[in-house]
Order: C-alpha cells, then structure tokens, then sequence
C-alpha cells in the first residue's frame, strides 16, 4: 500500500502493507530511529510519538490510520536547537541507559502542550504510562518541573 505521510512537517511516501505498524515505518523505512521499540505491546512508552499533537504509542497504530495526519518524532520535537525538556533532562541527569528518553520526552512535551502548568500529581500520573529499567522518575519529574519554572 502506497500511502503519503507528513512526519515532522515533510511530506514522505511509503510503501508497505497497510497493518505495518508506524514504529516500524518510522525506524525501517524512514530511518527516524529516536523512536524506540521497547515492548510492542503499547505498554513502555519508547515508541511514543505525537500524531495530531497527542501522544501515542507508535507500535499499536497501523500505518493505515495515519494518513493525512500530522506524525512528530523525537527528531522534529525541536528544529535546530535542543527543546527546552532536552535541555532539562541533561541538567536533572535524567538519561543513564537513555533507551527509554525519547518516548519520555515525547509524552512531556504531549503533557505540556495540553496542560502548560501541571501540578506535581498530574506530571506523575501522566508520565506513569512509561517504564525506566533505571528508575530515573524523581528526575524526570524534577525536569518537567524545571521547564515549567521557566516558562518554556
């Protein structure tokens, strides 16, 4: 199935089976590897990428569900200079084994687009939906927190 695609405000033409999943378009055919596979089964988060400016978990969406729709990966969060949460994360230490980070900065940046000053429970109960092997979530928190002290 040939199908158009708008990743990271380009438009871009795949072709393969219309059940592929977008992780797997993104990684194998596009090459945008910031995306993660980590359990395909929509339950880590490092597949995370924003469609439409929500969140999702890009090893449960069939390419088929995607066209016409705005796709953003960890590699267009930002043009031309880290994110302010790119810049947080390094200043709180947040990456150590760093495979889950771009799926959690992904669904960060998803929370603050929506809701711009979460309290501390909401920043938690939203990023609950990942998992760190490294158990870096104090510093996750303290890194969304510190983007939003400084207004960015």
């Amino acid at each position: 199935m040939a199908i158009s695609l708008k990743i990271n405000g380009r438009t871009v033409r795949v072709d393969v089976p219309s059940d592929v999943r977008l992780l797997w378009v993104l990684r194998e055919e596009l090459k945008l590897t910031g995306t993660k596979f980590g359990c395909g089964a929509g339950m880590c988060g490092a597949c995370t990428v924003h469609l439409d400016g929500e969140r999702m978990f890009s090893c449960q969406v069939p390419i088929s569900e995607v066209k016409g729709r705005a796709i953003t990966t960890i590699e267009g969060l930002s043009a031309g200079k880290p994110h302010p949460l790119q810049v947080a994360w390094i200043e709180e230490q947040v990456p150590q084994c760093g495979y889950c980070q771009s799926g959690q900065i992904m669904s960060a940046a998803a929370l603050l687009a929506k809701t711009p000053k979460p309290s501390r429970g909401e920043i938690v109960d939203h990023m609950s939906a990942h998992i760190c092997r490294c158990g870096t979530y104090p510093q996750v928190v303290r890194a969304i927190e510190r983007v939003i002290e400084r207004g960015a």
